[in-house]
């Protein structure tokens, strides 16, 4: 074979090669996606949940006495500078913070309880959780039990986040205000000293006053 008649080869060659790309492209490319009912729900998928009201992640956060279910039980403690046990212990342990023997009795009792009744709190949210979940499911709810649940689910909610600020409020009285700066400055939120920096709308004397600054 002369190389004219290779050459040519090689073109239909790749311009077969090039056409099937093209057909296959198309036969791949997305179909347009249907406009979306006005009233197109962003709870789409929850619907198999177990619990509605409740994510797998609020589940196993409850059942283990975690601080993170409904996005965050502590937040206002936590990012306002009051350390949570948890979180001091954790950095204990990954040797990025250090604590004497005392404290180290005391955060770990501290966190002990606030566990054991964060688990025996959160484990009755679930259950009034399902009861007010299966009522509606099965077609027995009725107004009374409906506000009988929701009372019951709201005040156990209470409780679990009143226990979850409270131990992050006994903690203050554990570490010094140069272990609060570092234990801050680890979590990303600040690196400055409590001491001399008053987060905005708190009264500088009682806060001074609260994290035992001199």
């Amino acid at each position: 074979m002369n190389q004219s008649k290779i050459f040519a080869s090689i073109i239909i060659v790749g311009l077969i090669a090039l056409a099937g790309v093209w057909f296959w492209q198309q036969d791949a490319a997305p179909t347009e996606a249907v406009d979306e009912s006005a009233i197109h729900s962003p709870y789409v998928g929850q619907e198999s949940r177990g619990i509605k009201a409740l994510s797998q992640d609020d589940i196993q956060g409850l059942l283990a006495g975690a601080g993170t279910p409904f996005g965050g039980m502590a937040k206002p403690a936590e990012l306002n500078g009051y350390p949570g046990p948890r979180h001091v212990l954790d950095a204990v342990e990954a040797g990025e913070f250090e604590l004497t023997t005392d404290q180290r009795e005391q955060v770990e009792t501290l966190y002990g309880e606030m566990r054991s009744e964060a688990i025996a709190l959160g484990t009755q949210i679930i259950d009034v959780e399902k009861a007010l979940d299966d009522a509606f499911q099965n077609g027995t709810i009725t107004e009374a039990l409906l506000e009988e649940k929701i009372i019951e689910s709201t005040d156990l909610y209470a409780q679990l986040r009143i226990l979850h600020l409270k131990y992050h409020l006994y903690m203050v009285d554990v570490l010094t205000p140069q272990q609060v700066a570092q234990y801050n400055e680890l979590r990303g939120y600040s690196s400055g000293d409590p001491c001399q920096n008053v987060p905005e709308g708190h009264d500088p004397e009682m806060w001074r006053l609260h994290n035992n600054c001199e």
